[in-house]
């Protein structure tokens, strides 16, 4: 992303256009699709691993944005972070949780772990996320 400007230009869009079963075209198609980072600023990184999106951004462009797109049929929470800020008190103990419980947060919401290498481990030790949860997205994708 930080090369070509492109968003999830890289293997995490990868995993995250086939969780979606969308292709490079449909994902990228601003007609019917909107990404917009829950930090529009780039962070930095810290031994390979991003660091954590500035506390400022969210409160004051998320508003901003929601505003600007009236017609949003789903909010995919990418990470804790977004789940963090959207869901607030609504957020389960744990990211795992949170996804678990993921019809508690339609229509609105779909919360999702990130789709980075780093997480490949979590996605390993929760199979039921792609047994129950990203059939369910697809669905949900497919029917917007």
């Amino acid at each position: 992303m930080h090369e070509t400007g492109i968003p999830w230009n890289d293997p995490s869009g990868e995993v995250l256009r086939a969780w979606l079963a969308l292709d490079r075209e449909a994902f990228y198609d601003t007609s019917r699709i909107a990404i917009v980072p829950i930090g529009l600023c780039y962070p930095g990184t810290v031994d390979g691993a991003d660091l954590p999106p500035c506390r400022e951004c969210a409160p004051l462009w998320q508003p901003r944005f929601r505003a600007a797109l009236p017609d949003i049929r789903l909010t995919l929470l990418v990470g804790a972070y977004a789940q963090a800020f959207y869901l607030r008190a609504r957020r389960k103990k744990t990211l795992a949780d949170t996804v678990r419980a993921w019809r508690d947060y339609l229509p609105e919401f779909f919360p999702l772990p990130h789709p980075s290498w780093r997480n490949i481990g979590w996605r390993a030790r929760n199979p039921w996320f792609e047994k129950d949860v990203l059939p369910a997205l697809r669905r949900r994708v497919r029917t917007l």
